[in-house]
């Protein structure tokens, strides 16, 4: 196979395939795809190609350097673990959807020019919603029409920026562009939503819970990682996306604490740890860059394996609240066990994978001098403990019995989470293998003995604090509640004022539309009058009159043409 050929197109295409298949052919088939993809993958040179000319613009389909192939290695892992997760599903749609969701961002991750990443882009869009969408309730269809939207949004201000950025600079290329004017802001704009920018975020808490158990964690592993790469791609360096990101870092934790539905706590831990990403790429230094990139990567890995428990614990007992769970660690040993490795390597512990890449953006962002980002990074660390790695376990497999007896989880989600867990395990114990894919070379050791005391002081007085509000009662208590994030913006308050307006003016409306009847009708009339039945017009003209007038016009016009 040519290296002019996308990668992407053997998950897209090979997709389209699924429903041809039945049973174990089906499931081999589907393993097949990422496996093929993989080694076509290890094959292509490092370049530019598959070259296409258009409006005197060349188009790169395959882009291929150092950070699209961290981001084309991961995602196809991310595939195949994903695939791994779903061979249980008898479920066409989700199969096919789930294939070509992950081939889509594959895409955009190799291309070189706005114009195919614009195509992939909404791709990814279009065929994430169907794994939404796939829970076949009322709410997953309301909640897939709003998550829709809002990645279409997304395309269109990635559409319109990439068309004013040919407009100004005569390029399509898709390369470092930075904040320099109206094209720049409408590009990161398109990929803020991705990442879940404040006030950008509530379509990750909104979406995700809602989708199927294995949905879930391919959605998961792609559209906000593609966000990340698009920003390490085109806005590395950029001031701003320091305090963006560590807003990021920070305002989920609180949020986190008082979810009861577990998905959830995720999916804001989530935002939080795509803030410190988004940190290491403002800062833009060649440490922070590899950081971010390699926490992209980790975290893809534990934050899939976490979803992945949760998905467990939801196919077999029914629910993710965290008031209904608890001592489910006698039913599903396995599920916890795994569940633990994504709570402490979301944590950072060391040994395990989170411990060696977000480090890098703190450390990266003290060298820099930017003491005070570098505490907020250390106190949403702090927070990461105890949401994403003391709350998803204690309340999902221990707390109190919820006497709730059910079987483990299906066996290829064990094999799925279990090779995410050796993964996570094996990236803390041994991050070389790691760092030698990163887009720059490292020169950074994780396992200093300041860093290791540090971290795991920070871990005790986390797990510390946790102890005692759970002792004291301070710690909120997990309740059915819904809670309300800056979504209610536009849902609820907006559908307010949508009302209040229309209340307001429908008395205005009613006399509009009584004058404007009146006016229709009486121009009716009239016209009725002349072009009606009964009218002149209508009247068949006598023989001679016709003559008449043919003869006026005839002479009319010999006037006007010898005049």
């Amino acid at each position: 196979m040519s290296a002019d050929f996308p990668v992407a197109l053997i998950l897209i295409l090979g997709a389209a395939l699924v429903p041809l298949f039945r049973g174990v052919v089906r499931s081999a088939y589907m393993l097949l795809l990422p496996l093929a993809a993989f080694a076509f993958l290890l094959s292509v040179p490092l370049g530019a190609h598959g070259q296409v000319e258009l409006l005197g613009q060349t188009l790169v389909l395959m882009r291929v350097d150092k950070l699209s192939l961290l981001f084309g290695y991961i995602f196809l892992l991310a595939t195949l673990l994903s695939v791994i997760y779903a061979l249980h599903v008898d479920d066409t749609m989700q199969h096919v959807a789930g294939l070509v969701y992950a081939g889509s961002a594959i895409g955009a991750v190799f291309a070189g020019d706005l114009v195919s990443l614009f195509i992939y882009w909404e791709l990814t869009a279009v065929s994430s919603v169907l794994l939404v969408w796939a829970g076949r309730r009322e709410q997953s269809a309301a909640t897939g029409m709003r998550y829709v939207i809002v990645q279409l949004i997304s395309g269109m201000c990635l559409l319109a920026g990439g068309l004013m950025h040919w407009q100004a600079s005569g390029s399509l290329a898709f390369d470092q562009i930075g904040l320099s004017g109206p094209a720049s802001v409408l590009i990161l704009i398109a990929f803020g939503i991705k990442c879940t920018f404040p006030l950008l975020h509530n379509w990750l808490q909104d979406a995700y819970p809602e989708a199927t158990p294995t949905g879930t964690v391919f959605l998961s592993a792609f559209t906000t990682k593609l966000g990340i790469y698009a920003l390490a791609r085109a806005f590395p360096g950029t001031e701003m996306l320091i305090w963006v990101g560590t807003l990021m870092t920070a305002f989920p934790i609180f949020y986190a604490v008082i979810e009861n539905d577990l998905r959830r706590v995720l999916a804001y831990s989530m935002t939080n740890q795509l803030g410190f990403m988004v940190v290491g790429i403002g800062i833009g230094s060649e440490l922070a860059i590899n950081g971010a990139v390699a926490h992209a990567f980790a975290d893809v890995l534990f934050k899939g394996l976490l979803f992945m428990s949760m998905g467990a614990v939801l196919l077999r007992t029914g629910t993710v609240k965290g008031s209904e769970l608890g001592g489910l660690y006698k039913s599903m040993p396995w599920t916890t066990g795994f569940c633990v490795v994504g709570a402490a390597s979301i944590s950072a512990l060391p040994l395990f994978s989170g411990f060696v890449t977000k480090s890098m953006i703190m450390t990266a962002a003290a060298g820099e001098g930017y003491l005070f980002i570098w505490l907020m990074l250390l106190f949403a660390s702090a927070g990461v403990v105890e949401h994403a790695g003391i709350k998803i376990p204690y309340f999902a497999f221990f707390s109190h019995d919820s006497g709730l007896r059910c079987k483990e989880a299906p066996r290829n989600m064990l094999v799925a989470m279990a090779i995410a867990a050796v993964l996570c395990i094996g990236i803390g114990v041994y991050p070389a293998a790691l760092y030698a894919l990163l887009p720059f070379a490292v020169a950074y050791e994780p396992y200093t003995a300041s860093h290791v005391v540090a971290q795991l002081q920070l871990l005790f007085f986390s797990a510390l604090a946790f102890a005692v509000l759970m002792r004291t009662g301070i710690y909120p208590p997990e309740l059915r509640s819904v809670n309300l994030d800056s979504d209610w913006l536009y849902r609820k308050l907006l559908n307010k004022l949508w009302q209040v307006f229309v209340a307001a003016f429908t008395p205005a409306r009613t006399a509009l539309e009584a004058a404007l009847g009146a006016v229709a009708r009486r121009l009716y009339a009239r016209i009725y009058r002349i072009y009606g039945p009964d009218s002149a017009l209508a009247r068949t003209w006598p023989t001679q009159s016709m003559a008449l007038w043919v003869l006026v016009v005839l002479l009319g016009y010999l006037l006007l043409y010898f005049v």
